[in-house]
């Protein structure tokens, strides 16, 4: 799987961080999420594609199919 994040888009909930916190953070000053690796191993799939679609501002984009 592959990630990519739009941090112009992130509006900052964190939902990600919560859920993924391996492969998700929110940066300090702003918010925003920083993602801390774009091909995470394949044992955090599911929490991954649950913060993908918690986000509310659509800003995660993941491809699982990617490598």
């Amino acid at each position: 799987m592959k990630i990519t994040v739009d941090r112009d888009r992130c509006v900052g909930a964190g939902m990600c961080a919560m859920t993924a916190g391996e492969v998700f953070e929110q940066h300090e000053e702003d918010g925003r999420v920083v993602l801390r690796m774009t091909e995470p191993p394949e044992q955090w799939a599911d929490e991954v594609a649950e913060a993908e679609h918690l986000c509310p501002s659509r800003a995660i984009t993941v491809d699982p199919a990617a490598r």
